[in-house]
């Protein structure tokens, strides 16, 4: 079976490719069912094709495992300007350079739980039917959300800014597939003890820092176990999420209930507005929908510019002009202010000064991404080079 087959006969695969490329996205215009799994043994021959059909299909009924999300983006100065921010805590820190640890339980759409624990605490995310508990230990404090009767979707996801499970950043990855992306399997793969398949997407553009995204497939469940981001020309993942025990088992149902411990402080939170609308993003609500050709969660919005396309994609808003943000401490009139400014400050200064034709301003660059910050107040970021944002700045 090839890829537009696939298509034609699974509708809800079209956002992953479209049926116009999909000749060309798989294995650089081979049939998709020529491309197979060099699997082990004791595993039957898959396709790509067939491994997109898996991942879409996937519906576990329950599992429970302990997952270990890494990152080493080669950003030193924010690592330790976000653990002084965090006061040593780490979990911030450990985003961008290090690791977290979190457990995971799902019983169904309306059964999750998210527990990611830290050196100093453990932050829950628990949706039971129509009630969302976000509970934070280490300050013994939470918030209630009760969901409205029509609000379905996915489990909630957890409160970070990267992808906190396998399933997540194997939705961000997927979505990138268009005729920009080679898409490939490489064979066999363990992970937490399960046998898996390997996905392989790599971006056709040179200039993209991204080198490749591995997925490992869960061969019975189909879930995705571990995905790996690459820099170009580097072979250790930038990025990791994966599971380091799972089982399928369906949680007891004690496990998405909560009880506040004595003492705590628990709000009571509102998901809708004046007209009782669900608001976007809130608890077990789908956020706005991303800019075509964006990163996965850009949010569209006025002033938000798209240049490019597929991997090397960049994206320009608007930013506050750095004179403010270097001058906002001394203006603050407030406690907080004066925080705010301060770390605005010193955020600043872990940045390289940079410019050219397009004007001065202020370089964020990581293994993967690159972030320029104008003097002019605008904001270009992409998973590309600093010069492609040189260009596009100039244009």
């Amino acid at each position: 079976m090839d890829i537009v087959s696939v298509l034609r006969s699974r509708p809800a695969l079209r956002w992953l490719v479209p049926s116009a490329a999909a000749v060309a996205v798989i294995g650089g215009g081979a049939a998709a069912g020529t491309i197979v799994a060099n699997a082990d043994p004791a595993l039957p021959e898959r396709s790509a094709a067939q491994l997109l059909v898996d991942l879409q299909s996937a519906d576990p009924q329950g599992l429970s495992g302990t997952l270990v999300q890494s990152a080493d983006l080669g950003l030193p100065g924010i690592a330790g300007l976000l653990g002084n921010v965090s006061g040593g805590g780490g979990n911030l820190t450990s985003l961008i350079a290090g690791s977290n640890t979190a457990r995971v339980w799902y019983a169904g759409e309306d059964k999750a739980r998210f527990a990611l624990l830290g050196t100093s605490g453990e932050t829950d995310v628990i949706r039971n039917g129509s009630d969302v508990w976000i509970w934070s230990s280490k300050d013994n404090t939470g918030t209630h959300v009760k969901l409205p009767a029509d609000v379905g979707g996915k489990p909630d996801k957890a409160p970070a800014g990267l992808p906190a499970t396998p399933q997540e950043a194997a939705e961000a990855a997927l979505a990138a597939i268009d005729e920009s992306t080679k898409v490939e399997t490489t064979g066999a793969a363990e992970v937490a003890g399960r046998d898996a398949y390997e996905l392989v997407l790599s971006p056709r553009d040179t200039a993209s820092l991204v080198g490749q995204v591995r997925l490992a497939i869960d061969a019975e469940q189909h879930i995705p176990l571990r995905v790996d981001v690459y820099a170009k020309n580097t072979s250790k993942p930038a990025f990791r999420v994966a599971f380091e025990q799972i089982t399928f088992e369906v949680p007891a149902d004690d496990q998405f209930s909560f009880n506040p411990p004595p003492g705590a402080k628990v709000s009571e939170g509102g998901i809708a507005d004046h007209s009782g609308k669900a608001v976007p993003g809130a608890p077990g609500v789908p956020a706005k929908p991303s800019v075509p050709g964006a990163p996965a969660g850009s949010p569209a919005g006025d002033g938000v510019k798209v240049i490019g396309e597929g991997w090397t994609t960049i994206v320009v808003g608007k930013a506050p002009v750095l004179d403010e943000l270097e001058g906002a401490k001394s203006s603050s009139s407030s406690p907080e202010e004066t925080q705010a400014g301060q770390v605005a400050e010193q955020f600043l200064g872990t940045l390289e000064k940079v410019e050219g034709s397009w004007g001065k301003g202020r370089l964020l660059r990581s293994s993967l991404f690159s972030v320029l910050l104008t003097d002019d107040g605008r904001v270009l970021g992409g998973l590309v080079s600093p010069e492609a944002l040189y260009a596009a700045a100039a244009k």
